[in-house]
């Protein structure tokens, strides 16, 4: 299930499009935040028989151990053994040998540096891990994209080694699956005991060093997951046994896995898994809360700064927070472990209504943006909004937790911004249009008119198909720029997919600009302004966008490229039906630079000539411009000496010209074959004596005259007999 490892390069006016396409259909897609130790960037998305891991980018394998692989797997010797072989007899005194078919030792062996020369940041490694099901959902822990020697969260050491994630599966189960960061050799993926069955590789077998640790508890298969990781300074000791609470909060790192359904009316589930010392296969680890909603949820993610908090999507009602730290009752001696046995929801966040119906609008997608301190939605109709939860924004008070703040209007919560995205003014009033196209107001009720009446309501079933969502990456700090979060929303499709560089110089740009009188998205220096990706059919190849995603850029030393002459700060991820499409906005494309326009291409190396973009280049001989005479009279010419300059029957002649013979315009035009003339006059040509001293290229040009002056005396024919000299 593995993409293809050579993409298929798009260049557009404004982007590079990198397509890979796979062999099966693609369900979830997540950017691991952490880079491997090599510098490789870890994408895993999941498909109908279990979930794939890509290695992008970073430093490669050493070639010669690409080569061994290729040869596969050493076979049993056959034949007399080499005359230095060694035979070992066993004792009853010495230990038992190994069993066979013992644990693979992983030594990736790279090359020292990465590969300047390459054009694009090529795939280094892929694992597939097989579930025998199709994988829905993934999670991954909501922390900044780091190396791998900063990884450690809250003194996690094991995400330096380890790759975190969770998993849920159409059969309903919810996996918390681990894997070495390192991905695996060529020489482990060439083990002759993984091709002695169909079924060794499967996941959970420990072939690969993967842990998968089932959480049960689920009736139906999940529509959603989150993950968070339990710090030990902020954990709640609330047990039977307090000391003995405490100590395992501080010796074991723990993560929180959180899945909705829609079992029930609806259900939110919350497990707390252990990272080091994982139960033994067979164990069964239940939820440590339940809470059953009125109505299914949309989506979830939890804070990053306060891990303890639950953002709800309950479309389209409204969003809520739920803190699973903070019990909404007395505590009680009846629940076991550090948590209670139910949280708490700590506020609702209600979105505008639906004009002209009462009905509100639904929300396609809910997000922690500033770190966990304020909240981005995107609105079926198009419009986008923030809430400021903890006084993010340069100006205006928060929603609460400041004297005076509060929640303003009738069930309505009031954005700090909002705005609208480009060209989706059809879903808030799509009668508009074909009224202002023109046609009568009285329409017979056919059934073509009926289908369009049902399509111009405005009720809630007009906006309940549509789809989008929002992706919310952390841009860490660098030497240049500081810690910033770009915004990825998509609504529709691939025409409406939009990027924002950075959220803070957004958000503070458009408050500014609405003080002065206007707000303008589309308009400003790049990280001030909602970017547009256009061209986005040319990678997708026909195929519908499903989703978005992204990753971000790191430098060769490990910092991230800031938005400005290198283009956005992160590589969009655009995810269709069978195809992953990266696209990146770099210096080599004309209109990235902020000011000015790039006005010379980036020199180019020989790896770089070599790949399988369709790029189009001038050839050096070819003239700016080409000038064609389609006119369909025939040719004026004054004289001999105009005709020769004449550029569509004239060709560079060695011979000196004839002396020039006036003659007249032409009258009316001929038509004809013109060059049917001079056949009977090159045929009477007499063949010159030595063949060694004929110039065709003479003869031809002698033709021509020829022809020339039998048409120009055609042409005058009837105004009197005319002299005509023929030079020889």
């Amino acid at each position: 299930m593995a993409p293809t490892t050579v993409p298929r390069v798009r260049r557009t006016a404004q982007n590079t499009q990198y397509t890979y396409n796979l062999t099966s259909r693609i369900h979830a897609v997540q950017t691991y935040p952490v880079l491997s130790p090599q510098g490789a960037t870890i994408l895993i998305y999941g498909h109908e028989n279990g979930i794939t891991i890509v290695w992008r980018g970073g430093r490669r394998f050493k070639p010669e151990v690409a080569k061994e692989a290729e040869r596969g797997p050493t076979s049993k010797q056959n034949g007399k053994p080499p005359a230095d072989a060694v035979m070992v007899l066993d004792s009853d005194d010495e230990d038992t040998a190994p069993a066979k078919g013992g644990s693979f030792v992983n030594e990736p062996q790279f090359e020292e540096s990465v590969d300047k020369d390459a054009p694009y940041p090529e795939i280094t490694q892929t694992l597939d891990l097989e579930f025998g099901t199709a994988v829905l959902h993934l999670a991954a822990l909501p922390i900044t994209p780091c190396t791998a020697e900063d990884a450690p969260w809250g003194g996690t050491e094991i995400l330096k080694e380890k790759i975190v994630f969770a998993a849920s599966c159409a059969t309903r189960e919810v996996f918390l699956i681990t894997l070495p960061l390192v991905p695996p050799s060529p020489l482990s993926k060439a083990r002759a005991e993984l091709q002695e069955s169909l079924l060794a590789g499967k996941a959970g077998n420990g072939k690969w060093g993967e842990t998968l640790t089932p959480l049960h508890g689920q009736s139906k298969c999940s529509d959603g997951l989150a993950m968070t990781l339990v710090k030990s300074k902020t954990a709640p000791e609330r047990s039977k046994s307090t000391e003995r609470s405490r100590s395992q909060s501080r010796a074991a790192p723990r993560v929180i896995v959180a899945a909705h359904a829609s079992d029930a009316c609806g259900t939110l589930r919350l497990w707390d898994v252990p990272l080091e010392g994982l139960p033994k296969a067979g164990t069964r680890i239940e939820p440590f809360q339940a809470e059953y909603l009125p109505k299914p949820l949309t989506s979830i993610s939890f804070n990053p700064t306060h891990s303890t908090q639950l953002l709800c999507n309950a479309s389209p009602d409204a969003v809520r927070i739920y803190d699973y730290a903070l019990a909404s009752m007395a505590p009680d001696d009846m629940s076991e472990g550090p948590f209670p046995s139910q949280g708490s929801w700590l506020i609702s966040f209600y979105p505008p209504f639906a004009r002209p119906a009462s009905t509100r609008k639904p929300i396609l997608a809910a997000s922690w943006i500033a770190h966990g301190r304020a909240i981005l939605v995107l609105l079926a109709d198009g419009q986008w909004g923030i809430w400021d939860v903890d006084g993010v924004s340069p100006q205006g008070p928060a929603l609460f937790g400041k004297p005076g703040s509060c929640i303003r209007g009738d069930a309505l919560t009031e954005f700090n911004i909002s705005g609208y995205v480009e060209g989706t003014s059809p879903l808030r009033n799509p009668a508009s249009q074909r009224i202002s196209a023109g046609g009568s107001d009285f329409v017979p009720m056919t059934p073509h008119s009926r289908r369009d009446a049902l399509a111009a309501s405005h009720g809630p079933e007009r906006l309940a198909s549509v789809k989008g969502g929002v992706v919310v990456t952390s841009v860490p700090a660098s030497t240049t720029s500081t810690a910033d979060e770009s915004v990825a929303l998509w609504i529709g499709g691939a025409e409406h997919v939009f990027v924002i560089p950075g959220v803070l110089k957004f958000w503070d740009a458009q408050i500014r600009k609405g003080a002065g009188g206007g707000v303008n998205l589309f308009s400003g220096a790049q990280p001030t302004r909602m970017v547009r990706l256009n061209d986005l059919s040319v990678g997708l190849m026909g195929e519908r966008c499903t989703g978005v995603g992204a990753i971000v850029r790191f430098s060769e030393n490990g910092d991230a490229i800031s938005s400005g002459n290198e283009g956005l700060p992160v590589e969009l991820l655009v995810c269709g039906e069978t195809r992953l499409v990266v696209v990146r906005e770099s210096e080599t494309v004309v209109g990235t630079r902020i000011g000015g326009v790039v006005g010379r291409r980036k020199r180019l190396s020989e790896r770089a000539k070599e790949n399988s973009a369709i790029v189009v280049y001038p050839r050096p001989e070819q003239p700016g411009s080409v000038a064609y005479n389609l006119s369909v009279g025939p040719r004026r010419k004054a004289s001999r000496s105009a005709a020769d300059d004449s550029p569509s029957r004239d060709a560079p002649s060695q011979a000196a010209p004839p002396e020039p013979v006036p003659m007249p315009l032409p009258s009316r035009p001929r038509s004809g074959f013109a060059f049917a003339d001079s056949l009977n006059a090159a045929a009477d040509v007499e063949q010159q004596q030595d063949e060694d001293d004929r110039d065709v290229e003479v003869e031809m040009l002698d033709i021509m005259e020829i022809d020339r002056e039998l048409d120009a005396m055609d042409s005058g024919r009837g105004r009197g007999r005319k002299k005509v000299i023929f030079d020889s």
